[in-house]
Formats: structure tokens, C-alpha cells, sequence
């Protein structure tokens, strides 16, 4: 049964622009940055140096921290630098540079794990702790630590397949042309949870992959389809969990709390893709799509990948490039350099023109209450805007400012144009500097 979530919005989703174009993979690069921290949680130290010999899928960073995952090289060759390089966030990060013999050797790990996950689903988690799977819906959370703690606890396994980010159709081209791997992997973690159906939830604007996983999933009991009402922001997990299950996450809860654990589609392929090559985290499909962009596509490309290469094989820019984005138009981030690298959780790269800027030089809130209106977690963002202009940490504490999950529907339901989504992430710091 469907539910509904509070507040939301519908933009244009934009997406017919690459929703035609099939995966495309791209040529390995020459080169290619793989920095050291991709994931929520702590960084890695590299474990090579200048000058090493590294095969595809050879572990190449490391932490010992609870919540982290290893790193690997994403093609075979020689280390040429390890070093801080420029990351998508605007700051230098420790990175492992390799050029690419374009030999892609296989490291010796690098094997068919999918005899000992059948006789021992268990085998499963440190598995993909070792493989270095994320969240890939943008997250980037240690899927380890997600399944270790939702063991026994959960009753209910979603699929997030919602993919609710304007222009991003990565996740919908996965559904539609490789709907067999999705739905194992799917079922390799269900056998995991030890649970007896997943619901795949899917937005109503994929209707040629929903019809090829109903025709997949003719005749099963293991996997529900759920499709959607389309709205933004439905593939927050807090929201995802309320339109599947009707049950809300409390503030500062976890969706374990409610008996759920939520998994992005294409993490599942990817766990199918480790189970039966062994091949670990090192690619993902990446839109390259936006107003600015000469020809829209989905792109299967190696982590370490500079954006630069993406661009040029979508055909280039179109027209006087404003601004380029990675992730998606509503909490995605802009970047000043296209030599920085994809990592594990880019699903999109998006190029506008200066006509889609709807920023203005001197915001003013006219107390509307729009932001109030469109905001999912009920939070009142005209006023976390006015704490956070002050000062104000009691004030941003007293109403909830650090269970924004900064989706963006304040900011573009705005008449004034205030930059509230960086008002409330600033606050979100400067709370965490006063604890």
C-alpha cells in the first residue's frame, strides 16, 4: 500500500533528455585521481607508493575505523603520485594517482564469490565491506555498517529506485537494461536479512523499465514492485520509508528504528557484480545531461575518471556553459575544475546555462511560508535562516536545524531567493562546533 510524506515539490524532472540514451561505457582513461576519502566516514591511508605495480581491483587505501571501507585501484598499471589532489568538494584530498597500462591485469582477489554466498549468505557482509560497496544513490554510507546494523532488527528491505533528482537517469537505465543483476543482487541480500520479500519502489516516470521488471518478476513472491506517485524529494530514505510503509523515522532515528533498512538500486547491482566477477567498487553509470550539455548520456565509467573525459564524450558543452554540477540540481554541488575525479557516489554530472540562475544579489524573505509548506521533515526554514544570520545555536537547536536533510524544496519554492539550503548547512556547523 502507498502512503504519502509531508511537504515536497514537483520541478521539472528534465530527465527526457538522457532517458533515451543507453549505457555507454567509456574508454578507461590514461590516467586517473582516486582520492582516499569516498565515503562517509574516516579516510583511508594509501597503502602504495610512487613507482608500485597495481592490478585492477587491488586494494589501494585503508582504514582500520569502524565506519570505512578499503579502496582500489580502478585500472592496471603504475602509481605515479600519491599525493593531495583537488576533490569534487573544493578541497585537496590524499589520492593515489595510476597510469593505466589499459592491460586491466586482475588482481589475484579479484574471483567469483557466488559458490560460498549460496552455501553461506552470511559470507556476504565482509565481502562487500572488502569490495568497498557505498551507498551509490549519493550517500555514500559503508553498506557494511547499513546491513550490520539492521541484522535482526528490520522487517522490511526497500529498494530505492525512486531516483527523484531532476535530469539523473543512471539508476533508471540500470532498471531497464540490467534488470537481471539488480533483482539478484536484491536477493543476495535478502538472503543476508534473512527476510522474505523486498519492495523495489519505483517513480512512475521509468514506465519502460517498470514493464520489463514486471515481466521479470512475473510469477515471484520474493520481490514487490512498487511504483510511485512521482514527487520530489521521494528518494530520501525518510520519506521513502514513509510512502512504502506509512511509518516515520523519528527525528534523529534511524530507519532501523522503524523496522526498515533502504538500498539504492544500483548498490544492489553492484553487490550482484562483486558476487559473481569479484570485481569491487571501482565503476559506476554516471548522466551527463543538463541544458548545457551537446548530447545527453549514461555513462559506465571507472572511478578516478576526470569529469573532463565525461563531458567530452557526451559531445561537449552547448552554448556559454554557467555552471557545472556534480550530483543533481537539487543537492548536487558545483565544481571549478572539470580535472576532478568520479567517485564511487556519482550518479550525475550536469551543465546549465546562465539563464537557468535564478540566484538574486540581495535576497529578502517575504514571509510567504512556502519554504514552511514544501519542507518534508516539518522543519521552518525562513526561521533557521534568520538563526543562522544571528548567530543564534539555541535558537537553530530549538527547531531541529540538524534534521534538514538539505533536498533543496525551501530553496526553489523561495519567491525571495534566499539561499537557504547554505544558510541551514552552515548552521548544521555551526551547531557541531558548539557541542
Amino acid at each position: 500500500m502507498r502512503h504519502s510524506f509531508f511537504g515536497g515539490i514537483h520541478p521539472d524532472d528534465g530527465k527526457r533528455l538522457a532517458a533515451a540514451s543507453p549505457i555507454t561505457a567509456l574508454p578507461a582513461p590514461d590516467q586517473v585521481v582516486i582520492p582516499m576519502s569516498m565515503h562517509i566516514g574516516a579516510a583511508c591511508t594509501p597503502t602504495v607508493q610512487k613507482g608500485d605495480d597495481v592490478r585492477l581491483g587491488q586494494v589501494i587505501g585503508r582504514s582500520e575505523a569502524a565506519v570505512s571501507v578499503p579502496i582500489h585501484a580502478s585500472v592496471s598499471g603504475t602509481v605515479t603520485a600519491v599525493e593531495p589532489r583537488l576533490h569534487p568538494n573544493g578541497q585537496t584530498v590524499m589520492s593515489v594517482v595510476i597510469a593505466n597500462d589499459h592491460q586491466d591485469r586482475l588482481d589475484e582477489t579479484v574471483r567469483s564469490h557466488a559458490a560460498e554466498v549460496e552455501a553461506d549468505p552470511k559470507r556476504l557482509l565482509p565481502l562487500i565491506k572488502e569490495t568497498g560497496i557505498v551507498g551509490m544513490g549519493g550517500a555514500t554510507f559503508p553498506a557494511h555498517v547499513k546491513l550490520s546494523s539492521a541484522l535482526g532488527k528490520v522487517d522490511t528491505f526497500i529498494i530505492n529506485a525512486a531516483e527523484c533528482e531532476p535530469y539523473i537517469t543512471s539508476d533508471h537505465r540500470t532498471l531497464l537494461e540490467h534488470p537481471e543483476e539488480v533483482l539478484a543482487g536484491i536477493r543476495y541480500i535478502l538472503k543476508l536479512l534473512e527476510l522474505p520479500k523486498a519492495v523495489l519502489a519505483v517513480e512512475g516516470n521509468k514506465q519502460d523499465a517498470i514493464e520489463g521488471l514486471r515481466a521479470k518478476l512475473a510469477g515471484s513472491s520474493d520481490v514487490e514492485l512498487m511504483v510511485l506517485r512521482v514527487r520530489y524529494p521521494q528518494g530520501a530514505e525518510k520519506q521513502l520509508i514513509q510512502t512504502v510503509t506509512g511509518r516515520q523515522v523519528p527525528p534523529g532515528g534511524l530507519p532501523a528504528d522503524v523496522g526498515c533498512i533502504v538500498m539504492n538500486a544500483f548498490t544492489c547491482y553492484t553487490v550482484c557484480r562483486m558476487v559473481q566477477t569479484g570485481l569491487p567498487s571501482v565503476e559506476r553509470v554516471v548522466t551527463v545531461s543538463g541544458p548545457g550539455i551537446e548530447s545527453p548520456s549514461n555513462l559506465l565509467c571507472r572511478v578516478g575518471t576526470p569529469v573532463r573525459a565525461l563531458i567530452e564524450a557526451a559531445g561537449g558543452f552547448k552554448g556559454e556553459t554557467n555552471k557545472v554540477l556534480m550530483g543533481g540540481p537539487m543537492m548536487g554541488s558545483a565544481i571549478f575544475d572539470l580535472d576532478v575525479p568520479v567517485m564511487r557516489g556519482t550518479n550525475g554530472v550536469l551543465a546549465f546555462h546562465a539563464e537557468q540562475n535564478k540566484a538574486k544579489e540581495n535576497p529578502a524573505c517575504i514571509r510567504c511560508g512556502r519554504c514552511v509548506a514544501a519542507c518534508p521533515m516539518h522543519l521552518q526554514p525562513l526561521y533557521l535562516y534568520a538563526f543562522e544570520r544571528k548567530g543564534d545555536v539555541a535558537g537553530l537547536k530549538k527547531l531541529n536545524a540538524t534534521d534538514c536533510i538539505e533536498c533543496g524544496c525551501c530553496a526553489w519554492s523561495c519567491p525571495g531567493r534566499l539561499q537557504l539550503v547554505q544558510a541551514i548547512r552552515n548552521a548544521k556547523a555551526l551547531i557541531k562546533r558548539s557541542s
